[in-house]
Parts: structure tokens; sequence; C-alpha cells
């Protein structure tokens, strides 16, 4: 690649270009010392200088920028002559870089004025409290001279990254707003439960139709009749506030709730949760087959160490094993007993382990007896006909009796109301929902381990689902939008 030449400058002698140099110094000066302060006159700025370089003879002009280059080996002095006016010269004594004006060919500009800038304040000084140029709002006075802003009066919104749920407003505003839009739709059968946590207890009412949480009330201890009372009290207020009725309720089988549902809402049907019965008679019937696989394991004979010598110890090897296979089995498929329906396969392996066990056929039947009572085809009067043969056919077993007392209880007939109310609910599922988000949300929420802590993420819970009725139509809208 070809470099441009320039004029190379040594001791009293200039070449330039094409090899002609300048060996006159009439009209240079000495380079003055390092440290003197010698006067350095700048060209003006003109459209008619032309560039010249002094020597022996004129030099054509050119139209570059010539730069000499001049190495401090001994006295070395460049002068320009822009015009016959104006004269400007330039010493040095180290390597310098002198510019030669040149013709000015560019088109003058409009003059533009200056961007107005915020000038940072110094370390004592006193700090702008106005407005700057790239800022939309003004900024508040600086704390001190380290240059803090401590203070914005910006338009925007407040960014909520990282910041904690609203619980206690929340709470404020769930005593009227939620419980207006959710009585809005009420279907006048709700379900009541309690949920124990640790020291506390969280009483809950939820529609038992729409699964809306209606009221709560957090205590620190167990309740009693007077709080559970006083709980349904405030609920019965607030419906007769909005001109509402209640037509049933469904609760487990605490002995917490009827005395409080009488006293408060009067005779109405109060329906005890058909799962919590079946719990405790599936529970009860697994038992008696506990019972009999024990009786099993003590009918089996003792064998010594060692293998088998004789025929009777045979036998009774051979007698052990087929116990044991016996008890395994009936442990591995003791679900047999209590499943609602059975496939033809598994009658065929319940008739295969009960061989031999009539009792285990007795147990088998009488739940399919229990099973029968919620059929929902029948009555109410029905129910309690096949109720009232059932218990009469318990009272011939003897060993049963004790284990099965379940089925006397009273409060399988209470089970047994929703028959004639079609409306009215046969289980608690609905408020047992909520109790079971409420467990799943404590596993990873830890602060809900306060009475505070706990009311407030109640709040939030009846606040998500004040809001779930737009969420619907909402998520819909976007499914469409992007599906087109």
């Amino acid at each position: 690649m070809n470099k441009a030449p320039f004029p190379y400058v040594f001791p009293g002698r200039i070449f330039l270009p094409g090899g002609a140099s300048c060996q006159g110094l009439a009209n240079t000066d000495p380079t003055p010392p390092r440290a003197s302060t010698v006067s350095r006159i700048c060209p003006k700025p003109s459209s008619h200088s032309v560039p010249e370089i002094t020597g022996d003879g004129p030099v054509p002009t050119v139209g570059t920028v010539l730069i000499a280059i001049a190495k401090a080996i001994a006295r070395s002095t460049i002068s320009a002559i822009p015009s016959q006016a104006d004269h400007a010269t330039s010493s040095s004594s180290t390597l310098s870089i002198t510019a030669l004006a040149v013709k000015n060919t560019s088109t003058p500009t409009c003059p533009t004025s200056p961007i107005r800038a915020r000038t940072i304040p110094a370390a004592l000084s006193t700090p702008p409290s106005d407005s700057w140029s790239r800022t939309v709002s003004p900024i508040g006075p600086q704390a001190g001279p380290c240059g803090v802003t401590n203070a914005s009066s910006s338009p925007s919104q407040r960014s909520r990254t990282g910041s904690r749920p609203g619980g206690k407003k929340a709470a404020r505003a769930s005593s009227t707003e939620h419980l207006d839009g959710a009585l809005a739709n009420f279907s006048g059968y709700i379900a009541a439960d309690e949920l124990y946590d640790g020291p506390f207890c969280i009483l809950s009412i939820v529609d038992n139709r729409t699964f809306q949480r209606l009221a709560y009330q957090v205590l620190s201890r167990n309740p009693n009749h007077t709080d559970i009372e006083g709980f349904f009290r405030r609920f019965h207020e607030a419906l007769q506030t909005r001109g509402l009725t209640l037509r049933g309720i469904t609760t487990d089988g605490s002995p917490l709730y009827p005395e409080a549902i009488t006293t408060v809402f009067g005779e109405i049907p109060h329906q005890i949760c058909t799962f919590h019965v079946l719990h405790e008679i599936t529970k009860a019937l697994l038992s008696a087959v506990a019972k009999v696989r024990k009786t099993l394991t003590a009918t089996a004979p003792k064998v010594g160490r060692g293998r088998p010598g004789t025929p009777a110890a045979k036998r009774a090897v051979r007698r052990k094993k087929r116990i044991e296979r016996k008890v395994g089995e009936l442990f591995e498929h003791r679900y047999l007993f209590v499943k609602r329906r059975l496939t033809p396969s598994e009658r065929a392996t319940f008739r295969r382990i009960s061989r031999g066990q009539p009792q285990l056929r007795t147990l088998r039947e009488l739940m399919e007896e229990v099973y029968r009572l919620f059929d929902r085809r029948c009555r109410l009067a029905t129910a309690l006909e096949k109720l009232r043969r059932l218990r009469k056919r318990l009272r011939r077993f003897s060993r049963l009796r004790e284990t099965l007392k379940k089925l006397e209880s009273p409060s399988l007939e209470k089970a047994l109301v929703f028959l004639d109310e079609r409306q009215l609910g046969a289980t608690s599922n609905a408020v047992e929902r909520g109790n079971r988000r409420y467990r799943k949300m404590q596993k990873t929420v830890y602060r809900v381990r306060t009475l505070k802590g706990i009311e407030g993420r109640l709040a939030l819970d009846l606040q998500r689902e004040r809001q779930g009725s737009g969420r619907i139509p909402t998520t819909q809208s976007l499914h469409k939008a992007r599906a087109a």
C-alpha cells in the first residue's frame, strides 16, 4: 500500500516531495528552550488562506493538509504563512506536529443552541433540587455531598416486585365485599367444619352448592359449644340482614354442632357427612378382618428347628405354611372387604381367600348392605327400614356385635337425611376442599404460623375466590385469541 509523501525535516533544510528542498534560514527563528515561554500566533480562520513553506524558492500550493514532523536532533523551525495579513509561527524542541491551514471548502452551517445539561455539584456545594432535562419529574434534594437522591415525585406506579401479599387489606374487605358477592348466589345449603392446626382452630362455613367460603373464624384454642353457637349466630344475622334463609346444613360427626344448630337455626335438615360415617364403618370392619388373621395365626402349629424327621412333623410344617399363606392373602386383598363394587375376577379372588371362613363372607355381606343404604334411588323411609333389618341381623353375631357397634350409632340415621333433600349435600367435601388447600399452602408459606398470619392467608383465599368469577371468561378469551 503506497503511503502519501510527507516532507522530511532536517536542521536547516526541509525535503519536499519530488526531491525539492528548502535551505534558506532567513525566515526561520531559533528554537527556544524547553521551559521558555514563547507566544504563538494562531491563524484566524479564513477562506482565502494558502499554505506556503519558506525556503530558497516558492513552493507550489497544495490542496491537502501537509503535516510536518520535526525530530528534536537540533534546532528546527517550520513556519506557515496563511495570508499576507496574518502570520503564524510554531516552535518546538521536541517532536511536534503542525497542521497547515488549507482552504475551507465546506458549506457553513447554521449555529445550534447548546444542549442544556446539569452540572454535577462539587463536594461542599448546594445540591440541585429543581428539574433536570433528562428526567420527567423533579428530583428531590440530595442528602449531603455524596449525591444520593432520596425522593422522587415520579408519576409512574410503584413496582410490586418482591412486595408481600396484602393479607391485612384483604381481611378488612372480606367481611363486607366478599360476603355480599358470595351471598348474591346463595343456594341455601351450607357445610361447616373445623380445622385444627397446632394450638389454633379454624371454623369455616362454605356454600355446599357453589363451593364458596362464606365465613371463617380463627381461635387460639379448641372450640366449645359457646364458640360454635356464636359463630353460627353471626352468620345467621348476616343472612337475616340480606333476607336469606338457611335450608340445610352438612357437618361431620362431631358432637359440637347438633345443639348449636338447633339453638340458632331451629329445626332444619342436618346431614352428617356420609364419607365420615362410611370411614368409621370400614375402619371397624377392617379391624374385624385383622382379628380373624390374628386368630388364624394363633392356630398355626409350632414346629421345631431343622428338617422335619417324622410324618407328623412334616404335616405340621405343611399346615403352618398353608395358614401363613392364607394370612398373607387376607392382608394383601383386605381391600376386597370394603370395596363398593367388585369385578368378576375380584369376586373369584374373594371366594378363594375366604374359603373355610364363613365369618369373612358375613363381613362382606354386611358391608354390601351398608352401601345399599345410601342409594339415592331410595327414600329416607326405605333406607331406615333397611337399617332396621341390618341391625337385627347384626345381633345374631355376638363376635361382630362389639366390633361393628358403629352400625348402632344414631349418626348413621342422620347420614341418610339427604335422600329426601335432593339439594342437600351428602358430604362436606365443599369445606374439606378449602381445608386441604390451606394444608398445602402451609407447607411452603412458613409465615402462616401465627393468628394474624392465618387470618391474613384465609382473607387472601377469599379474595381469590371473589376474583375467580372474572378469571374464567378472561382465560377463555385468551385461548380463543391464541387459537385464531
